[in-house]
Order: C-alpha cells, then structure tokens, then sequence
C-alpha cells in the first residue's frame, strides 16, 4: 500500500469537483470561507476549474471534464499536480459516471498524494486502494471547513492531512438534522458550526452473545487489528460486479493482514441497506473480515416492515461470527471520524468510546 507525504506547513491545497461543486449555498459560502481560513493559516490554495461549476447531471461538469480535474491533480507532471494535498468540493449523486474516465494505472505510477472527501467520493476512495493501491481518506469535503467554530472532527481531519496525529476517535455527540436553507434564505447563517443535540451511543453486535447490546450496557474492550476498506455502500453496490471490482484480489493479497470493513449509508432505506449487504455478502466481499464499523445511515431512525438500521445488518453479517459496532461517527451524520481506506489499523471499542490507530504498512 502506497501512502502519500503529510500535506506540509505552508503546502498547497488543491480542490477539485468530480462529484457536485460548490455552486449552490451553502455550499458556496462555505467553501468560500474555508479557502480564507486554510489562507490565513498559511497554506496555499489551487482551484480546479470545476470548484464553481453546476453544468453537469448529479456532477458538476461532463464525466470527462470532471476525471480530466481529478487526473490532472492526482498525476505527475500535468498541470494542476503542484497541489501538495487535494481536497473534493462536495458528494453528490453520479460520480460512478466519472469512473469509466479517470486513469487508475497513471495515479498508481504517481507520486502518491492525499485525496479527502466521502459520500459519493467513495468512487474514487475506495477504488484508489482497489485499483491503484494507494491510501486515501474517507473525511470530510471542503465546505466543512467553512464552518466556524470548528468542530474537533474538522481538526482531527486536517490533523491527519499533516501528519500531526495517526489516530483518531469518537465524538460524544452528534446531529441528526440540519436546517441548510437556500441561496434565498437570509436568516440562516450557512458558515454556523455543528448542532450537536444527540448524545452518542453506539450498538454491538457480537458472535457470543447474538444480540444488538447498547454501548451504554457494555463495558468489555474489542480489540482489532486489519486493513481499513469500505465507503459509502450506496456507491459500493454500484460497483460490486463491474470491471472495477477487484476486491477479492486485493483481499488475497492482503489476506494477512485481515479486513476490516467501514460502511455507510446516504439514501438508501432500511430495505434497500439489508439487500446491500446481502449482495456485497454474496460477492464474497467480507470473506476475510475481522469486524465490520457501521456509521449512522442518514435516514436514522427508520422502520420499514420489521426492519430497522440495526437488523437490516446483523439479519444478513451476523452469521460471519465477527464483532459489529454501529452507530458510530462515520459518514453523513456529523461529526465524522476521518477513516484511511487502505491502512492497516488498530482499533479498541468499549462502551461509547473508539480510538482508530492508523499504522502506514
């Protein structure tokens, strides 16, 4: 596994939009402050041509507009590859579109840098330690960083781009819901920090005992070891069977190591969650699992026919006979804690609280 060079004091932070760009607010004002603020800090900041962009469907440019930006700024010698660090404008909806364009082999015989972003980034994230072998991180998009105060996850994510800490953990609270408002809406205050009114409390799942356990009831330490890969699993399923899925290859050459699988979900419903998890069961994807990280779907709470977030997973994982935690800050509910799809790492749970130690072998 290929891991990039810390993003150094004064570096160049490149931005670029394969998925959506920063054309609507918040997003815009957002984004606008966090290239103030990573300036007065004093780093450099270099904008693909897509940042502002809104032509695109579910992007924000033509799929090979937007793969000509991320080739250029994750390959040498082109013209936007003096950026030290490269951080995406946003998710989105149609990134897979993207795929077919950006050139893996190139990227891989690169001089590896950081790509940061999730969501509908797991296109790249993921497939990066896939196809090209090289690490990425599944952390947060630049208009978070637009943000002020800063929440500590923000922190913890620039903190890792820099090299100034190789772990990371937990938060005790979250938010379950966000009042965006529109480019038109004057009241909202799009730069406001997280609303944290959720107290965190994360579920186990576990061989000996078969049923989901509340952090709050458990107070034995879960100690892993393994291979960090996963994403987004609405975007991991459209993926799973296509020429780009090469998971089982990079699981038997990492079979040592063992893997342990982060996911998330973004639209999908509880249903549409437990039939994911069936295919990418099938598929022979967690074959070599040690535990599966479950992050709090964005459509929390939900109950559809008996299913619900916690059985839509443990009905169709349960059998593999690993720890299962869940609801744990990965993904579309903030805060989130920045993952390294593609790093070993080594992780210890114990009631409400995870620590992630990343380890760059």
């Amino acid at each position: 596994m290929r891991y990039p060079k810390p993003l150094p004091a004064g570096g160049t932070i490149g931005f670029i939009a394969p998925s959506f760009g920063c054309a609507i607010e918040p997003y815009e004002s957002r984004f606008k402050n966090a290239l103030r603020i990573f300036n007065e800090m004093g780093y450099q900041t270099y904008l693909g041509p897509n940042c502002y962009e809104g032509r695109g469907i579910g992007i924000s440019n033509t799929p090979q507009a937007c793969a000509d930006e991320l080739c250029s700024f994750m390959s040498d010698g082109d013209e936007y590859s003096k950026s030290d660090a490269v951080i995406t404008c946003g998710g989105g909806e149609l990134m897979c579109e993207v795929v077919p364009y950006i050139d893996f082999e190139r990227i891989s015989r690169s001089e590896p840098k950081w790509y940061m972003g999730y969501s509908d980034n797991t296109n790249y994230t993921f497939l990066s330690a896939i196809l090209a072998d090289t690490a990425a991180i599944y952390g947060p998009c630049a208009p978070a960083y637009g943000r002020e105060p800063w929440h500590e996850s923000i922190q913890d994510a620039l903190d890792l781009l820099t090299g100034r800490t190789m772990e990371v953990s937990g938060y005790d609270k979250w938010e379950l819901y966000e009042m965006e408002g529109t480019s038109s809406d004057k009241s909202v205050n799009h730069l406001a920090p997280y609303n944290m009114t959720e107290t965190t409390q994360y579920r186990y799942y576990l061989p000996d005992t078969r049923n989901v356990i509340s952090g709050n009831d458990y107070s034995d330490t879960i100690s892993i070891t393994g291979r960090m890969l996963g994403g987004c699993v609405d975007i991991l399923t459209l993926l799973t069977g296509t020429k780009y899925d090469k998971v089982n290859e990079f699981i038997d050459k990492y079979r040592e190591d063992g893997i342990v699988w982060f996911l998330e979900c973004c639209d999908l419903d509880n249903l549409s969650m437990r039939r994911a998890y069936w295919q990418l069961r099938e598929a022979g994807w967690f074959r070599s699992a040690r535990a599966i990280l479950i992050g709090r779907p964005r459509r929390y709470g939900e109950d559809i026919f008996g299913v619900n977030q916690y059985n839509a997973v443990t009905d169709i994982l349960g059998d593999l006979n690993i720890p299962i935690i869940m609801d744990l800050d990965i993904g579309h509910l903030p805060p989130m804690m920045p993952i390294i799809c593609g790093s070993m790492a080594s992780i210890t749970a114990r009631g409400n609280k995870i620590n992630i130690k990343y380890d760059f072998v």
